[in-house]
């Protein structure tokens, strides 16, 4: 059968507007033209904010005293496994030579972005997770310089765990900074900070445009766009699993969009009763935002087997997709377009999310499709070189002035040509187009 939508989206999920455009640019000039200065009269005025942008040792051992210990122990939980999976990526990079032909060799080398921006949200929720994500995985990569920013809160400054996280994950420099004004500090090497080479972490949707607008003087991790979530799940799911972590991903934002599909109209029109009872349920804040999600954005779909679920998976590729169904060996055989999988009811989105190790900084509006998350490979630049003996460049010199002058390219040709009559006098090449 085709596919059956038992809920299906009102609205879709757009990131960025016109007018969000033209307020992003207007800061970012204001910014490179007036610097430091206009710098914090943006973070006046948006942060509500005038003390001094860049913590002092002395302020952050004062937030750091401020954490309790049981949470200074769950962020350095988290902050553990995050390392050490890191690690493991850094691992999979290496540099290496080959010899392509006698006397010809090339090689690669892994070389980290020297400095490092990585924007940690400190609004209504105080994102300690981002500070884990982006730092560590930043560290371990080995760029030089690490700055964390967030926003601070008016007379407080960044909040104490905030801090923590990134100074435990090895943030050089912590920026009281929020906002567009924090990107742009970050990125003008305002405040005698380093020029970040690449702006990483999670924003609202002025921090997302200011990261558009940047793209190209400086990387990024990704644009993106309001989170997404998606499980799979088949006639062994358990209904009440699958609807809390639907409402635990809906409750991101009003635009975030949930979906189930499944290959049982029993656990859908399950699922769909409980989801608005656990909304229902939720403190104001998190309620309102997953009340208009599920409303406006969520869907259900019912899909005639396995395969046909899977194919569905692939073309929305979720940020997150979860599998809660029988055999998920052939699911992750199976699925290719996903920021992050989590396959069984025993792992969960949150804990991906929070304290799993893999990285939460991933892609969103079906982004998935052809890029991957945050990770060590983000701050790495993977170059390449070579070298030669005179006789190991003979053939290449040779194939090279053919294919320039068949390409109309005739000083590429010629710098070939030099390097066959200063090497090879007296011999006779063929370095004609027609061979």
């Amino acid at each position: 059968m085709a596919r059956e939508y038992l809920k299906k989206a009102t609205l879709t999920a757009k990131s960025g507007s016109s007018d969000v455009h033209e307020t992003v640019k207007t800061i970012l000039k204001d910014i490179e033209a007036g610097g430091d200065a206009a710098a914090l009269e943006y973070a006046a005025k948006f942060d509500k904010y005038e003390g001094a942008p860049l913590m002092s040792e002395d302020d952050i051992a004062e937030a750091c005293a401020k954490v309790p210990q049981k949470l200074k122990d769950d962020i350095r939980f988290a902050y553990d496994n995050v390392r050490r999976f890191a690690e493991l990526q850094r691992g999979t990079v290496h540099d290496f030579e080959t010899e392509i032909v006698p006397g010809f060799v090339t090689g690669q080398k892994a070389i980290p972005v020297d400095a490092a921006g990585c924007y940690v949200p400190g609004g209504r929720y105080s994102h300690v997770a981002s500070a884990i994500m982006t730092v560590t995985t930043a560290k371990v990569a080995g760029c030089r310089h690490i700055t964390a920013c967030s926003p601070p809160h008016p007379g407080e400054g960044v909040a104490p765990a905030i801090v923590y996280a990134a100074h435990t994950c090895g943030a050089d420099r912590i920026l009281a900074m929020g906002g567009v004004q924090g990107v742009a500090a970050m990125t003008f090497g305002l405040f005698g900070l380093p020029k970040a080479n690449i702006l990483v972490g999670p924003g609202n949707q002025f921090v997302a445009e200011a990261k558009r607008i940047l793209f190209g003087r400086v990387g990024i991790d990704m644009i993106a766009g309001p989170t997404d979530s998606l499980i799979l799940a088949d006639e062994t799911a358990d209904a009440h699993i699958v609807a809390t972590d639907l409402v635990s991903q809906a409750e991101h934002g009003y635009n975030s969009p949930v979906w189930l599909v499944t290959d049982n109209r029993e656990l859908a029109e399950m699922v769909m009763t409980m989801v608005p009872e656990l909304i229902e349920d939720l403190p104001d804040v998190n309620r309102e935002n997953a009340t208009a999600a599920w409303r406006d954005y969520a869907e259900v779909i019912l899909c005639s087997d396995r395969e046909e679920m899977a194919a569905t998976s692939d073309e929305y590729a979720p940020e997150h997709l979860t599998v809660q169904a029988a055999d998920p060996d052939w699911w992750l055989s199976r699925l290719t377009c996903y920021g992050s999988l989590f396959l069984g009811e025993e792992t969960t989105v949150s804990y991906g999310d929070k304290a799993a190790g893999t990285n939460h900084v991933l892609p969103t509006s079906r982004a998935a499709s052809y890029t991957g998350g945050l990770s060590v490979h983000k701050y790495m630049k993977i170059v390449t070189w070579q070298r030669a003996t005179r006789e190991g460049s003979k053939a290449v010199a040779q194939a090279t002035a053919r294919i320039s002058r068949l390409e109309g390219m005739e000083g590429h040709a010629r710098a070939a040509d030099a390097r066959l009559a200063k090497y090879f006098p007296g011999e006779n090449f063929d370095l004609s187009a027609k061979g």
